[in-house]
């Protein structure tokens, strides 16, 4: 009883190499024995009362060094370390449990870590507000918002279509290997699913990767990922490249925090056609990009479908009006390559040059301002404030064709009173709009069931989403006193009756079911096996107000296996399914 009892295994072959048992009952691990990286046996057992356990309550450190083939589970008592590129392949699927730790180990080049989803793999990394899921360095202990390239990033890619005339291989990763089945993206499935990403920091990203120079990637970067997939609550802070980017695909995502990378916080190429609501950046004052690069192609600029983005209830912060940043920071907009696109009810401001460049290249119509005249690129509804190029539309504009499409969408400059906009970690950043701001009243629907209507311009309502899970609010940049009660959220009115997939999923015994509604009614929300046979009843003709709702399910009675939730009402029915 000395306390030299520690059974966990150091960093050996046990760690890895677990063959996956074919009955449910047993849970996926990576790790042959009882232990991974932490002791279960700490806190409740007389080995630890009676004093025989070593300091077990450690969180212990897993290596991953391989690449993932089967289904497997990473659970938030261990952290997890990326030795190289690990690429989650052969369509297995990663569980990441809220509250873990991935990191990545410092290694350049062709020795550059990050994590690879495959296409026909996916990635269900399901953290919350109090228990975010982190991917960072291998040591960020002291790490600033200046510590950028500590190791590679996350990458997603899917079967998506994109513009390329032929398959392509995502950048950079593809000089580390070459096997299509590994880097290769795009298809012809538009709803591919990848997966989720829901309350995800991701930290310190965009060290160089491959044999060539200038080959950084993403905090997270997405080649042609599906309209299946889920991303939201997602943030890239401190990146050595861009926050996020698109090559191609059809994915949505709400809630995406772009926070002091060293070059756009958006980027979208290669027919990018998803959906954005509820989008911020903050840009750094010394070295950043545009606030979004938005291209239509990378080669083809002719390429079909064309690049076709809508985004409403942004919030871009530029690197300050009198700043004077290295790095391709002299639009804070600019539309190129064809590209299409659409902002609505948005607030864009403190930004050293212009505002919004729309390419024009004589004698030619594959430039963004064909797309304008094709009414296939708009701004409506939004703010602008504090600019170095001047104080009127045609001040922010690169061209007359760019002011009268701004000044004949309701956009208006004027400023939008955000709380504070300070980029030092001294609790002075709190994005949300006074009460007297003029967003409010300025929005308007965006005619697309997709997106939660607002009565607000710019990406914040009286409660400030950042708090509790982005490294804005960890390393100190964020106000006190933000609200962060779910209750006292302003709640935003979806336009369509929705049924969302489960959180987390797979669960064991407790899951959250959430569903909006566009006005009060009547639902019921039933649970079924796979025969067909009702389980549980959750909610029986019940009146439910408009707006979102969360329902739990404890399953604690019942046998693991898939079962089929379904909500009805009068006049719908919807059903999805859940993995207990």
């Amino acid at each position: 009883d000395n306390g030299g009892l520690d059974p966990r295994p150091g960093n050996s072959s046990v760690l890895s190499g677990a063959e996956i048992p074919e009955d449910t009952f047993f849970r996926n691990v990576a790790y042959k024995g009882a232990f991974g990286g932490s002791n279960w046996a700490a806190g409740w057992t007389a080995l630890d009362q009676y004093g025989y356990l070593a300091d077990s309550g450690t969180p212990g450190m897993i290596t991953i060094d391989s690449n993932i083939t089967n289904d497997t589970y990473w659970t938030a008592d261990n952290e997890y370390l990326l030795d190289g590129m690990i690429f989650v392949t052969d369509g297995a699927d990663l569980y990441i449990e809220a509250g873990t730790t991935v990191r990545g180990a410092f290694g350049q080049d062709l020795d550059a870590s990050g994590l690879v989803i495959t296409r026909g793999s996916r990635i269900f990394a399901e953290g919350t507000a109090e228990n975010p899921i982190i991917f960072t360095a291998e040591d960020d202990e002291g790490l600033t918002k200046d510590d950028v390239g500590e190791w590679g990033g996350l990458v997603i890619l899917g079967r998506a279509t994109t513009n390329n005339a032929t398959e392509a291989t995502i950048e950079g990763v593809n000089e580390i290997s070459s096997d299509p089945a590994l880097v290769g993206y795009g298809g012809t499935d538009d709803m591919d699913d990848s997966g989720i990403l829901r309350y995800v920091s991701i930290r310190h990203t965009g060290i160089n990767i491959g044999s060539s120079s200038g080959n950084e990637i993403q905090g997270l970067t997405m080649g042609g990922v599906g309209a299946g997939t889920t991303i939201e609550y997602v943030e890239s802070f401190a990146s050595g490249d861009d926050g996020y980017e698109w090559f191609g695909g059809t994915v949505n995502a709400r809630y995406l925090v772009s926070a002091f990378n060293n070059d756009d916080a958006f980027d979208w190429d290669q027919g990018f056609r998803g959906k954005g609501q509820f989008w911020f950046a903050i840009q750094d004052s010394d070295q950043t990009g545009r606030a979004a690069e938005m291209d239509g192609a990378g080669g083809n600029e002719t390429g079909s479908p064309y690049a076709f983005p809508v985004i409403s209830n942004a919030t871009y912060i530029g690197p300050g009006v009198t700043s004077t940043p290295s790095g391709d920071s002299g639009q804070m907009l600019q539309f190129r390559d064809n590209t299409g696109g659409a902002y609505h009810n948005s607030v864009f401001t403190d930004h050293p040059a212009q505002l919004v460049d729309v390419e024009d290249v004589d004698g030619t119509d594959i430039d963004s301002r064909g797309r304008l005249e094709a009414d296939s690129l708009n701004i409506s509804n939004s703010v602008f404030f504090d600019f170095g190029s001047g104080s009127t539309l045609a001040d922010i504009s690169s061209a007359p064709f760019v002011e009268t499409m701004l000044s004949g969408n309701s956009n208006t400059i004027t400023d939008p009173m955000l709380r504070g906009i300070s980029r030092s970690n001294n609790g002075g950043l709190d994005p949300r709009p006074d009460e007297a701001s003029p967003v409010y009243g300025l929005a308007e629907s965006v005619g697309d069931s997709w997106f939660y209507s607002t009565n607000f311009a710019g990406a914040f309502d009286g409660s400030n989403w950042l708090a509790g899970w982005t490294a804005l609010d960890s390393y100190g940049f964020l106000g006190s006193g933000l609200v962060t009660d779910i209750e006292d959220v302003i709640s935003e009115v979806p336009e369509s009756i929705t049924l969302k997939q489960n959180y987390p999923n797979p669960f064991n015994p407790t899951t959250q079911i959430g569903f909006t509604l566009p006005q009060s009614q009547q639902v019921t929300l039933r649970v079924y096996d796979m025969l067909g046979r009702e389980v549980a009843t959750l909610a029986n003709r019940e009146m439910f107000n408009a707006g979102q709702h969360t329902v739990s399910f404890n399953a604690s009675s019942l046998s693991s296996g898939v079962y089929v939730y379904r909500l009805t009402s009068q006049d719908f029915a919807l059903t999805r399914s859940m993995t207990l």
